[in-house]
């Protein structure tokens, strides 16, 4: 079966061009290069064996993606990651948030109707529930207001999928991400975007390689143990194959429903301080970080309760914090070997 993986050279669709293929599906990418490399479906080649097809343009100019869904009508399932992801940015700049994120999404859905293809994975977010008041977060828990435009476009896009499928023949999973870290075993992909990351752990092992001299903790007054936000960390590799388990899913008619969201993470939080505890023991490397301000957008804490994506998906988390953090580590290494 052929998949389309709309922004599979970034950070989640590269992990999971790589489960895709090792799994024997056909695919075909998509991506402008906004903020990330070209160069990264040659390391998907050197993991995989096949080089995955790519094509360069932005998915928010209605008139080229016609034509390429035109081109490619034998797609039996699309992934769409392309989207700007930035909290802080979103923030500065919002109006950049809601054009791509959604008229993106809005150019797929038009030209999967018109070409009759079916099957599309939604890749989400966490931060559509907002600041959750009662934890861990289910799929039933309130939605609550985005605490970013950012998030808002994740809650925004799930809203005009639900309604896409109330009439048409399209059926679609939505999975909400916690936060996905680490990298790829063989640390031949990983995190590394073209702009400055932001996430915590890209931002520990460029200041642990001496790519930045110091990074800022974003608060230390909230109501958690330690004083700092808490999320829920997950790694990149089981959230790639969460993937592959939607797309079956969806392709053997599993789902009662034709528009379910799925919650991906582990089922436990951490916080900042103990993310930088974990790094510092691993890599027995002390980090330089600055007790900063809050920053607007970030929520206090939020972790998931992933029982339903076990039972519906048939699928679970296989690798700890610990592992997770070690991957994250080597793939730093072996970006300043590169370097």
């Amino acid at each position: 079966m052929k998949i389309l993986v709309t922004g599979g050279t970034g950070y989640i669709g590269s992990h999971t061009v790589v489960e895709l293929q090792q799994k024997g599906y056909d695919v075909i990418i998509v991506d402008n290069l906004s903020n990330s490399y070209a160069d990264v479906i040659y390391s998907i080649e050197k993991i995989t064996g096949i080089l995955p097809d790519f094509e360069k343009f932005d998915l928010c100019d209605y008139n080229k993606t016609a034509d390429f869904f035109k081109k490619h009508k034998d797609i039996d399932a699309v992934i769409h990651f392309a989207a700007f992801k930035s909290v802080k940015e979103s923030v500065i700049n919002p109006l950049k948030y809601y054009n791509n994120n959604l008229i993106s999404l809005i150019n797929i859905l038009k030209c999967m109707k018109e070409n009759a293809i079916n099957n599309i994975v939604f890749s989400s977010s966490c931060t559509v529930y907002g600041q959750a008041k009662i934890l861990p977060v289910t799929e039933n828990t309130p939605i609550q207001k985005p605490a970013s435009p950012y998030g808002n476009t994740k809650q925004i896009s799930e809203e005009i999928i639900a309604d896409t499928v109330k009439y048409s023949d399209i059926k679609a999973i939505s999975l909400r991400y916690f936060n996905p870290i680490g990298a790829h075993k063989s640390s031949l992909i990983g995190e590394y975007p073209l702009n400055k990351p932001n996430n915590l752990v890209p931002v520990i092992t460029q200041t642990a390689i001496g790519k930045r001299k110091y990074f800022n903790v974003f608060g230390n007054d909230y109501n958690t143990p330690d004083k700092t936000c808490i999320r829920d960390y997950i790694h990149v590799v089981d959230t790639a194959k969460a993937h592959i388990s939607a797309i079956n899913n969806l392709i053997n008619n599993k789902n009662n429903l034709n528009y379910q969201p799925f919650n991906l993470g582990t089922g436990k939080g951490y916080s900042v301080l103990e993310i930088i505890k974990t790094f510092e023991k691993i890599s027995g490397i002390k980090l330089n970080y600055k007790i900063a301000k809050r920053r607007h957008g970030d929520i206090e804490q939020i972790w998931a309760d992933p029982k339903f994506a076990s039972e519906k998906l048939n699928w679970k988390t296989e690798r700890n914090l610990e592992e997770m953090i070690l991957s994250a580590w080597n793939w730093e290494k072996h970006l300043q070997k590169l370097n």
